[in-house]
């Protein structure tokens, strides 16, 4: 049996033309041979749909789209992911489904299990988890139908307490199917095989995973579908960060005895027998069987695999990482703007290094002919600075305007006068340069149609060193989830080939340059130790005595920590951030705004 996957970049609640990329990939499944042909978790629809999946027309419209699809399905199987009514009047209305489609038939359907509610996931705010499981037959193979977190469920203290392979290796199937919507973030690729590997080595299947590829607003899919024999042998993975289309044979196992693998198993004791092809055997704890593969997964594998404080730093600049994250940005940046039906960006460039990735990213994703730079000197900005910038312009080739904001600044503070009377320059008067920049920018984005990039990033965010309505304005924030010291290293990446962010620009001292002489410094811990801080508070959950623990001054961690809780109001009105981390400010993560703990 040959068997496509087709790893595409959905558009969500975009039916017309997510039908049209399916049924393409059905005709390029057909002309290849392949007898199957697999697609990505609620592909009909887009992932994540959130509270469209609350509108009656959106579900409609999700059918709708089945039906033509089903239509291409007279010579070859089709498996796509959408949402399934629930017939029974208890539970929510909906479940994540899978179909299989053939002969222009639905050949069955299965339902997602473990929903996940955590980081950027909500999924069992709408859906109904499965409570029935069955192999579906296509051409003389049982087929083990499974939906992205379904996999996942292993270890020693598994998030759930029912795994649905548990419950299909009864029925003897001959190959797992994951149909996946798994989200990027550094080595989650790495964590992803893994899991698939242990899945096949568990069960003694082969697995086809396809995950799905493309930005949601913030958050990036990277694809890399893979293909595993029943060993635990990877025999092909897809391209990352782009879409990509295969044909694998399947491979030949010799499935165990059924009998050899229940002792590790977990299975529910309250399905009827006749939904599941053999005995109820009672729920046992996951990896307690000699006959199932050991498992290297823990809580903290949902956190981060990087635990050692000392090599924080090291990590989180790794060349691989840093490479990872430069093309999740770039795919994040194009298809916000490609999936919003924008053309033209425009960034405040000041000549310092978030501006300058920022630009150089933008012009990757955009063309440098759609991305303009706007340099705002204040009388504050030294020479060097709108030098470095302009010579980051020429450097990439895109349009850029120096546009002083001194008379703008000075028209400010007369009219402010009357109210500020002789009080001393502080933090106010600064602030007020930053807004005068975003106001500037803000006017030039709607006189000709750009969408401002936000060029903060996350350590800045963390800590709440940033001016609301000024230098956090944006429509979308490309470093947002990227610390200072991973800022650093992605400059170099660009510059890996030939200089596009002037060398100056990484040497010199980062600074706003609201008052002569400042640096970050005077108002932030230096970056080497905020960083490796704010990973073990934010990333891992850690919190101050256990930093402090590390070796950091507990006065040091304390002011942090209160940095970083006592600017949630700010982030809460930050634009949307792209996820490249496994924890990300925005949806991902749900603290209050006005809660007391470690402020």
């Amino acid at each position: 049996m040959k068997i496509a996957l087709a790893q595409q970049n959905y558009h969500i609640g975009n039916f017309e033309e997510n039908t049209r990329k399916i049924i393409a990939g059905i005709h390029q499944a057909k002309a290849a041979g392949a007898d199957l042909v697999v697609f990505t978790e609620l592909c009909v629809c887009g992932y994540p749909p959130r509270d469209f999946l609350e509108f009656d027309d959106f579900i409609a419209q999700s059918y709708a789209a089945i039906d033509r699809i089903r239509e291409e399905t007279d010579t070859i199987g089709v498996i796509i992911g959408a949402p399934d009514r629930n017939p029974v009047r208890e539970g929510k209305d909906l479940f994540n489904g899978a179909w299989l489609l053939y002969e222009k038939e639905i050949k069955g359907v299965a339902h997602k299990t473990c929903l996940p509610n955590y980081d950027v996931f909500d999924e069992y705010r709408y859906f109904e988890p499965a409570y029935e499981w069955k192999v579906i037959p296509f051409k003389g193979k049982k087929i083990a139908l499974v939906i992205c977190e379904d996999s996942w469920n292993l270890g020693d203290n598994p998030l759930y307490r029912v795994c649905p392979m548990d419950q299909l290796i009864r029925q003897h199937p001959d190959l797992m199917i994951n149909i996946s919507a798994s989200p990027f973030d550094y080595d989650h690729d790495e964590d992803r095989k893994e899991v698939v590997r242990q899945n096949v080595l568990k069960y003694h299947l082969p697995m086809y995973y396809c995950n799905a590829v493309g930005s949601q607003t913030e958050i990036v899919f990277d694809g890399g579908s893979v293909v595993y024999d029943a060993n635990g042998n990877l025999i092909h993975e897809m391209k990352y960060f782009e879409e990509d289309f295969a044909v694998v044979p399947l491979p030949h196992p010799v499935p165990p005895l059924y009998e050899e693998l229940l002792p590790g198993l977990s299975v529910r004791t309250d399905v009827d027998e006749e939904d599941n092809d053999g005995p109820a055997v009672p729920l046992q704890k996951m990896g307690s069987s000699t006959a199932v593969a050991p498992s290297v997964f823990d809580k903290d594998m949902r956190v981060s695999k990087q635990n050692d404080p000392d090599r924080v730093l090291e990590y989180l600049t790794d060349e691989r990482n840093i490479g990872q994250i430069r093309k999740a940005l770039v795919l994040g940046i194009r298809d916000y703007f490609s999936k919003m039906g924008f053309k033209m960006a425009i960034v405040a460039s000041s000549g310092g290094i978030d501006s300058a990735v920022t630009l150089a990213l933008a012009c990757e994703a955009l063309g440098k002919e759609n991305v303009r730079a706007v340099l705002l000197p204040s009388a504050y900005s030294t020479s060097h600075s709108v030098s470095d910038a302009e010579q980051l312009s020429r450097n990439l080739g895109n349009p850029y305007d120096i546009i002083p904001i001194r008379e703008v600044y000075d028209a400010l503070m007369h009219t402010l006068e009357p109210v500020f009377k002789d009080s001393p320059f502080g933090l106010a008067e600064e602030n007020l340069q930053s807004r005068a920049r975003g106001n500037l920018v803000m006017g030039i984005a709607n006189k000709f149609g750009y969408i401002m990039l936000n060029t903060s990033n996350k350590s800045e965010l963390a800590t709440g060193y940033g001016t609301l309505y000024g230098d956090m304005a944006g429509g979308l924030s490309v470093l947002g989830d990227v610390y200072k010291g991973q800022v650093y290293a992605l400059a170099r990446d660009i510059n890996s080939n030939g200089e596009i962010i002037p060398h100056n620009i990484l040497e010199k001292a980062p600074s706003a340059e609201l008052r002569p002489g400042q640096k970050d410094s005077d108002s932030l811990p230096e970056y080497d130790i905020l960083d490796k801080v704010l990973y073990q508070y934010i990333e891992r959950r850690q919190g101050p005595a256990a930093i402090a623990a590390m070796g950091i001054e507990k006065a040091m961690v304390a002011r942090i920590l209160r940095l970083v809780n006592t600017s949630e109001y700010k982030r809460n009105q930050f634009c949307p951030i792209i996820r490249v981390s496994c924890k990300a400010f925005g949806v991902g993560r749900r603290v209050p705004i006005v809660g007391k703990y470690l402020s």
